[in-house]
């Protein structure tokens, strides 16, 4: 059985609700991961995975910089992530664009709650990783920003 988009908010919704604070799932090629309050868990590749775990697939690793000095905008939750404000809007950036530190690069939507992703950072945006409409994990590198 593959998890829907559907399926993936409904879960963000009951972890929301839950007591827990951090939430590891993995089926097929999909992994969600989320967490409450900042809550960090350890890398997963700190420590070997229990046998059970050892026939599963390891996850693809995060692009790696396309080059020195630059620094990722990473997804603040898990959700779908949008490029414009809405479809008959240009994006908030493009590659090239000059941006001010807590400028809007996109946005996050959870169950039709929508999140702006901004930077921590002035610079300009080298390089546009996610696509418009896609599905994003938390942490997951949206952009890479060259620092000014």
């Amino acid at each position: 059985m593959e998890l829907t988009d559907d399926d993936v908010l409904e879960i963000l919704k009951l972890f929301k609700q839950s007591k827990f604070d951090f939430l590891q799932l993995e089926q097929g090629e999909r992994k969600i991961t989320i967490s409450k309050s900042g809550h960090v868990a350890a890398r997963a590749d700190a420590v070997p995975p229990p046998p059970a775990m050892a026939a599963i697939k390891a996850p693809t690793a995060l692009p790696a910089a396309p080059a020195e000095g630059l620094l990722p905008i990473t997804a603040p939750m898990v959700g779908k992530f949008y490029a414009a404000p809405s479809p008959s809007d240009p994006p908030f950036v493009t590659a090239g664009a000059k941006v001010a530190a807590g400028a809007t690069v996109g946005l996050i939507e959870v169950m039709k709650v929508f999140t702006s992703i901004k930077t921590e950072t002035a610079g300009m945006i080298e390089r546009i990783v996610a696509a418009n409409g896609e599905l994003v994990e938390f942490g997951q590198t949206l952009f890479w920003i060259r620092p000014d």
